[in-house]
């Protein structure tokens, strides 16, 4: 059983159990960090490499043994996807990148996810709505989860909702092989290890502030967020764009969501920090649309300090 965000060390004794009965296949059921855990385990179950050298893009190398998830929220994604996020020693997010951690099979039953708690809902929910843009793919997904969302929260037995946004999640998980996250998850790391925030409320706290800060870069795409949700497309792509952001803002509220960064408990004189450590997540900030630098990162923390 995992708890919060996994470190090697829960990892590692996984690995040792699995190991000590001859395991000879693995089967992940939870949310992102179960996932995560199982997909490491399946991949080092039969493996030579030692995990310190699997870290990183492209490191690991095979799985020999047999990988099925069961995700019971709707968010990561990482039943689709290629990566395993961790904790290092430090509390440091670090992450596992590699084709071989791809689910041999994944099975996504909403049932799973009716008895999952409004606030688990909201944030796992504006997670996947947050995973990057494969266009057709990304944005179907993007409308999924914003549409039916809300009533998910509002509702845990609805299974309409429960159907669309677990779908909308899986899609969110299909684009991150491809092209991985950004830099809303980039700076989403240091509240994490700072404040041992859950990682979709951070992304919730951080997404319209990332969002207004990339619009100028990528006008076009924003607006095409902004009218499959809904919105109604104004004078200009930046208008559409910035009623996009509106309507995801609105959403956060609506779910029951704290209001801004202070709200959450984050001080003030902690954003210094959080910038600096924010820009050692290169591997995700490098794949933003627009550069963001320190100062950048600093902006956005105090954009997301008093209100979404």
């Amino acid at each position: 059983v995992i708890v919060g965000e996994p470190s090697f060390a829960d990892f590692e004794k996984i690995l040792a159990e699995a190991r000590s009965f001859g395991a000879d296949s693995v089967v992940g059921i939870g949310g992102g960090s179960v996932l995560d855990v199982a997909k490491l385990v399946a991949a080092q179950l039969k493996s030579n490499q030692a995990t310190e050298s699997i870290t990183g893009i492209g490191n690991l190398k095979e799985r020999g043994t047999y990988l099925a998830c069961i995700p019971t929220t709707s968010g990561t994604g990482s039943e689709m996807s290629p990566n395993a996020i961790f904790l290092d020693d430090k509390g440091n997010k670090i992450g596992v990148i590699s084709p071989h951690l791809v689910p041999d099979a994944s099975y996504i039953d909403p049932g799973m996810t009716v008895s999952l708690p409004p606030f688990i809902t909201a944030i796992t929910g504006i997670d996947a709505l947050s995973h990057p843009v494969i266009d057709t793919i990304a944005l179907e997904g993007i409308r999924l989860v914003f549409h039916y969302l809300k009533r998910a929260c509002a509702d845990g037995s609805d299974l309409e909702a429960r159907e669309k946004i677990a779908l909308g999640s899986m899609y969110g998980g299909m684009c991150l092989g491809p092209v991985n996250t950004a830099g809303v998850h980039a700076l989403a790391y240091p509240l994490g290890a700072d404040y041992h925030m859950a990682h979709g409320l951070s992304i919730a706290l951080l997404l319209p502030a990332v969002m207004n800060f990339n619009l100028e870069a990528a006008a076009e795409r924003h607006a095409s967020i902004a009218v499959a949700i809904g919105a109604k497309a104004g004078g200009s792509a930046t208008a559409t764009g910035k009623l996009g952001i509106e309507l995801i803002r609105d959403l956060i509220l609506d779910c029951g969501l704290p209001a801004s960064l202070k709200d959450a408990g984050v001080t003030f004189e902690s954003i210094d920090k959080m910038a600096t450590d924010a820009m050692k997540v290169q591997r995700l900030l490098k794949n933003n649309i627009r550069e963001i630098t320190g100062k950048d990162a600093a902006n956005i923390y105090k954009a997301a300090f008093e209100k979404l």
